[in-house]
């Protein structure tokens, strides 16, 4: 472990809003809770902090009260900031809409964190860590696109890019998922995002197309776990049943989690385990960031009968144990 983790997707601010329903045209309905706080990139870069691992934050920070509670979420966390130059405009902005069965509705503002260029990428010393984390929220418009799509043909590995195409997938432009996916060492999405970028409905399929020619992809499949590509091998990693409150930022805490893991030396089929623990805790509380510390996820797999290997004593991407203790819950 050298540099960590590297997040290259922007950070807003989340308003998140608890709903029985979303409101018909002219309703209005009253929420039970509300939270503001640090979101988008923040989510996955909190998740793999609280794995022990060092995070920076590559994204571009802007200025305004909305910036400052970006900035106080980051060294709350101890995640550090890559440069000192700051947009002249403030941070952008998320009202999430989550209903009684914990699904979420986003309304999005884009602000500084859509600021980026390319002697701001080039000024983030992206060799000196081991992986960095892109989401296609950085791609779909065409400034930002620019600039990574530029940045890509120079970058050298380390680190290798995680590559999440997130919900916005069906927006960027097909030149500019192709340069991506060419870049992407792995690639992580869930069972719709894998569809429109392979065609494919069956996720285990999906997820070996998505491996070709890369370290490996991971196709998450909710609650039911994910699947995991390697090596010309597909294999499902079961997921956990727990009292889903709130499925916000859990694929965040998938990514998160899924790199830090990796960073720490645990093979890929234990990473995608911990990584589903950990995002099915994330689900049990309200709120974006949610993911837990790795003692916590430690816990959940011990009362579960699981007990993860030691980091580098598996073999490279094979499951450090018995398959039969992962089931359902």
């Amino acid at each position: 472990m050298r540099g960590g983790l590297l997040q290259l997707s922007g950070m807003v601010v989340d308003l998140v809003q608890r709903v029985d329903h979303l409101p018909a045209p002219g309703e209005e309905v009253e929420t039970s809770e509300f939270v503001m706080t640090a979101g988008g990139g923040f989510n996955a870069m909190a998740a793999a902090r609280r794995m022990g691992v060092p995070v920076t934050y590559g994204g571009m920070l802007g200025q305004g009260p909305l910036a400052q509670i970006v900035a106080d979420a980051l060294h709350a966390e101890g995640i550090a900031l890559a440069g000192a130059r700051r947009a002249a405009t403030d941070q952008g902005s998320c009202v999430v809409i989550v209903d009684r069965m914990g699904e979420r509705s986003f309304i999005t503002y884009h602000g500084a964190e859509r600021e980026i260029d390319l002697p701001h990428l080039a000024s983030l010393s992206a060799p000196s860590h081991d992986y960095a984390l892109l989401t296609g929220y950085s791609l779909y418009k065409p400034r930002s696109a620019a600039a990574f799509l530029a940045w890509f043909k120079t970058l050298a590995r380390p680190p290798l890019i995680v590559f999440d195409p997130g919900p916005v997938v069906g927006e960027i432009p097909r030149a500019t998922l192709d340069e991506a996916m060419r870049r992407a060492d792995w690639v992580s999405a869930n069972s719709a995002e894998a569809q429109v970028l392979t065609g494919e409905t069956d996720a285990a399929k999906a997820a070996a197309q998505l491996s070709s020619g890369r370290e490996g992809a991971l196709v998450r499949v909710g609650r039911q776990g994910c699947w995991l590509a390697q090596g010309g091998s597909v294999r499902h990693v079961p997921g956990f049943e727990v009292e889903a409150i709130d499925t916000n930022g859990a694929g965040d805490t998938h990514d998160g989690c899924f790199i830090a893991a990796i960073i720490l030396g645990y093979g890929a089929g234990d990473a995608a385990m911990i990584a589903n623990a950990s995002a099915a805790i994330s689900t049990t509380r309200f709120g974006p960031a949610t993911a837990p510390d790795f003692s916590e996820t430690r816990g959940f797999l011990a009362a579960r009968g699981i007990e993860i290997a030691t980091p580098g004593n598996q073999e490279r991407g094979q499951p450090g144990v018995n398959a039969a203790h992962h089931g359902g819950g």
